[in-house]
């Protein structure tokens, strides 16, 4: 190497030093923690009766809009309902998968005490390719639901609607009308409807936390025998309780945002509920 050619590998390669430098820097660097779950584990989502009045497409907007990831299906024509098809049951489903959203159950499905009826409950589930169905059935009806459990393999969580309700209305009015029969047949624990009919919601949490396989979070701003919606932290449940022993017992089901006020323009008080208690799981210990 001759005095020109040494010259020029020696500016090259001081030209070089410093950014090596910062590569070697970059590359020892300790990886950044992943971000903390901020439902510290629950699966938190949308029961889409929120989002009843909008066609499928904008409903899966909305539920993206708001950051979440899992979705309750309700059983309306604008979503997927029991008189779709089987294909059209499908097709509507894999809509919400391919927008990276998991249907974890659907309902509330109306059931009579009618064998013919409680089957295409069942298949409509069974179709949509979900494992829980939120429902409300007659209570006489509770045998044969026994039977359809162990040939669908498919949960059945009774919603309870507060005291208007003739048949539950509250959770220990499912779990002793279901107690004796298969374990797949359970609740849906809504906690406005809980209050409503003299219940503490958390409590009723812990009490009926064997069977308890789908939530229905809310706010009410008043108790009584009419239901009265409102964003969540601007009514009178008591958020904290309910989020605390739902963490206790470390719950795996849907904690669904069911916000019924405002249905033709739901999402900001949706938005509003999901930031509030997002908030609240911030600040429990």
């Amino acid at each position: 190497m001759n005095r020109r050619e040494l010259l020029t590998a020696g500016a090259l390669a001081a030209a070089a030093w410093p950014f090596r430098e910062v590569a070697g820097l970059a590359s020892n660097q300790s990886p950044k923690p992943a971000a903390a779950d901020p439902w510290r584990g629950l699966k938190i989502g949308v029961a889409t009766y929120t989002l009843r009045e909008l066609p499928i497409e904008e409903a899966i907007k909305a539920v993206k809009r708001v950051d979440l990831r899992y979705v309750s299906i309700k059983n309306v024509k604008n979503h997927i309902d029991l008189t779709h098809t089987t294909e059209e049951r499908k097709q509507r489903a894999q809509m919400f998968r391919d927008a990276g959203i998991t249907a974890l159950s659907v309902g509330n499905v109306g059931m009579k005490d009618n064998e013919a009826d409680i089957r295409r409950a069942f298949e409509y589930a069974r179709d949509i390719g979900v494992k829980v169905m939120v429902c409300a059935p007659e209570k006489s009806a509770v045998p044969l639901l026994d039977k359809m459990v162990r040939e669908f393999d498919i949960r059945l969580a009774i919603h309870n609607h507060g005291p208007e309700d003739k048949q539950f209305p509250s959770p220990y009015d499912v779990m002793n009308a279901v107690e004796k029969y298969d374990k797949r047949i359970g609740l849906c624990i809504d906690v406005g409807h809980t209050a409503r009919a003299g219940v503490d919601p958390a409590e009723s949490i812990i009490k009926c936390r064997e069977r308890l396989y789908d939530l229905h979070m809310k706010d009410i701003y008043a108790l009584g025998p009419r239901n009265t919606p409102i964003e969540s932290g601007r009514g009178i449940l008591n958020i904290p309780s309910i989020l605390s022993a739902l963490l206790k017992i470390r719950y795996q089901g849907l904690v669904g945002f069911e916000y019924e006020k405002d249905g033709k323009d739901p999402v900001p008080g949706l938005a509003e509920s999901i930031g509030y208690t997002r908030g609240v799981l911030a600040g429990l210990k």
